[in-house]
């Protein structure tokens, strides 16, 4: 069974107003948790050469893959999975190999000169990778909501897709 395609529009089905707020923020999600918790904290996971998802770019060459679990006064809230689609040598390269803990929305949210596409949507089911990586802060869930956008900065460009963990309710309440 094929799963639906991202869509740039909200899902409809969705009502709860505060997951919708979280989906639209036209800012930094780190912020936002910063500002709604009292201890926040990056997770890296993995990062390095890896392949990206089939949805993500054609090609399943190995590219420059990092995810983390954002975490809210230690609470798992945000599983993000960011890839860079191309150009293997430039400066994004080098930044999102240096970040270590540090987020990514501190990178692409202070520096100026980066270009932001807009946001697309997707209700991610077992069908879907990163439902299976997200999954495990997940426990019973069926389905997880994610947003996904694509920054562009000298030439290089980056695919940050998010993916909203249950717990994420609770911040900033």
């Amino acid at each position: 069974m094929k799963s639906a395609a991202w869509r740039r529009q909200l899902l409809p089905a969705l009502a709860d107003p505060l997951l919708a707020s979280w989906l639209r923020e036209p800012g930094s999600l780190t912020r936002r948790c910063q500002r709604g918790s009292q201890q926040f904290r990056v997770r890296v996971l993995r990062s390095g050469w890896l392949r990206p998802m089939r949805d993500e770019v054609g090609r399943r060459q190995l590219l420059r893959v990092r995810e983390v679990v954002l975490e809210c006064d230690g609470v798992p809230v945000i599983f993000a999975h960011s890839v860079l689609l191309t150009a293997t040598n430039g400066r994004l390269t080098r930044w999102l190999g240096g970040l270590g803990s540090r987020s990514l929305g501190s990178l692409l949210f202070a520096h100026p000169g980066f270009r932001r596409e807009p946001l697309e949507f997707k209700r991610l089911d077992q069908r879907h990778p990163l439902f299976r990586l997200a999954s495990r802060w997940a426990p019973g869930e069926a389905s997880l909501l994610a947003r996904r956008s694509t920054h562009h900065f000298a030439g290089q460009s980056l695919c940050v897709t998010e993916v909203l963990l249950p717990a994420l309710a609770a911040v900033g309440r």
